[in-house]
């Protein structure tokens, strides 16, 4: 019996997005792509009714993670989503939870206990956001107004996560993350508005003012170079693999294989880059947790000013910025190390859940027909092969997403460095199951030899 067999009432009550019951096309699973996304930039539109004009975003830094329009309905973004994965990855990568998540049974449970907790957590979030002054009502009778506001554009985001999930590409969290951030680095290269200073919004129309009054300022450059320096990095460590020498075709006397001899490509940032959203999730809840305990009277993890941490531990996993190598060493260095130290948790814990680990793959692969050349053709011999690249390759790209998200958040990246880091392995993997769809497309014959429908 599953550990969350208990919650099975529950999920009876909880409405679900149904999945197609035949297989999309191409054109139709970007149609549904296409219009989510209109969607999610509609919602950003929408403004909050009764929120104070002097609100301030505590979460700015970590805006374009969280896939949210700070004043707008969408304010929480994916952030009780990402924050319920977090919970649950917790549970299960400890065994508290005991789940075989390649069964489909405890699968669809995983899944439906995860929506349950955002729900749970997009209502502690609104109501934390509201109540301990971070999203200031004009007046006490519109604060219930706004907690409903924050939760009915959260629960919105879930289901259509969900949608994005079942019917088009990709997933919805990745789509809000990268829409959001693109956007941000199109207004703030190339917006022609004026801001309450009387200077251009976008830093190319603001440098080419400077250059023909004749005062230019290389320096408003900076973000801009730090973007596109970020994007390049960071697109080189989405194309490299590491090959591991494979053989396929029949097992012929004695083990030899006999059969056409290829490799079978692992990628270096082998975990995605779902640790460093789990790990920014982490650092929102952080703030969170700490406007809550300073409201009860107890700031165990520091005072709160206006929403920003001043102090303790929660001023210490603020995102810092490149002064404060200088004037607050210690604050980076502390930083640094919980980021990345948190990316390489959940670098493992999202490799052994999503079914990417040692054992799984040498299973997919024995059963079809790949081996190693030079071995008898066996599943075990299989995972001693993987057993030596996947858990180091694991480790790796934690450490390596966790840097360079670090080091561009550093920089003033447009976008934020975590954000555009996110942005490019999303739209990498995009393009790539896009590529992939439109082939299966174009090809029956290979999508049913590939055991498609």
């Amino acid at each position: 019996m599953s550990s969350l067999e208990v919650l099975e009432p529950i999920f009876r009550f909880i409405p679900e997005v149904k999945a197609p019951v035949h297989r999309e096309d191409f054109n139709e699973k970007l149609k549904w792509t296409a219009l989510i996304l209109v969607l999610y930039y509609i919602l950003t539109l929408i403004p909050l009714y009764g929120i104070d004009p002097r609100a301030i975003d505590s979460f700015a830094a970590l805006r374009a993670v969280m896939a949210g329009s700070f004043g707008s309905i969408l304010t929480l973004g994916i952030g009780p989503i990402v924050t319920a994965s977090i919970v649950l990855q917790l549970l299960v990568g400890s065994n508290l939870l005991d789940l075989d998540l390649s069964s489909h049974k405890d699968k669809s449970q995983f899944q439906a206990t995860q929506k349950v907790l955002s729900i749970v957590f997009t209502v502690f979030e609104a109501a934390v956001l509201v109540l301990t002054g971070n999203l200031m009502p004009i007046d006490n009778s519109y604060t219930l107004l706004l907690i409903l506001q924050l939760v009915i554009g959260a629960l919105i985001i879930i289901y259509l996560d969900e949608v994005v999930s079942k019917w088009g590409f990709g997933s919805g969290i990745g789509l809000f993350i990268a829409a959001g951030v693109c956007q941000t680095i199109i207004v703030g290269t190339f917006s022609f508005l004026r801001g309450s200073n009387g200077d251009f919004g976008g830093i190319l129309p603001r440098f080419i003012e400077q250059c023909v009054a004749g005062r230019p300022d290389f320096a408003i450059l900076i973000p801009l170079i730090a973007t596109i320096v970020v994007f390049l990095v960071v697109l080189y460590g989405e194309a490299m693999r590491v090959e591991i020498p494979i053989s396929h075709g029949s097992v012929r006397g004695h083990g030899r294989i006999r059969g056409s001899v290829g490799k079978y490509p692992l990628k270096f940032v082998y975990s995605s880059n779902m640790p460093v959203i789990l790990t920014s999730a982490l650092l929102v809840n952080v703030t969170l947790f700490s406007n809550v305990f300073q409201k009860i009277g107890f700031p165990i993890l520091g005072h709160t000013v206006n929403g920003k941490a001043v102090d303790g531990v929660a001023w210490l996993l603020t995102t810092p910025n490149l002064s404060m190598f200088i004037t607050e060493p210690i604050h980076v260095l502390v930083y640094a190390v919980f980021f990345i130290a948190f990316c390489m948790l959940f670098s493992y814990l999202w490799v052994e859940i999503s079914g990417l680990n040692a054992k799984k793959i040498s299973e997919q692969l024995y059963s079809s027909g790949i081996q190693i050349p030079g071995f008898r053709s066996s599943k075990r011999q299989l995972y001693k092969i993987l057993k030596k690249y996947i858990p180091a390759l694991t480790i790796i790209s934690g450490i390596y997403v966790g840097l360079i998200a670090f080091l561009a958040d550093l920089t003033g990246a447009l976008g934020g460095g975590t954000g555009v880091l996110l942005t490019v392995g999303i739209i990498h993997k995009l393009y790539e199951e896009m590529a992939e769809e439109q082939l299966m497309s174009s090809n029956p014959l290979l999508r049913k030899f590939l055991g498609g429908d």
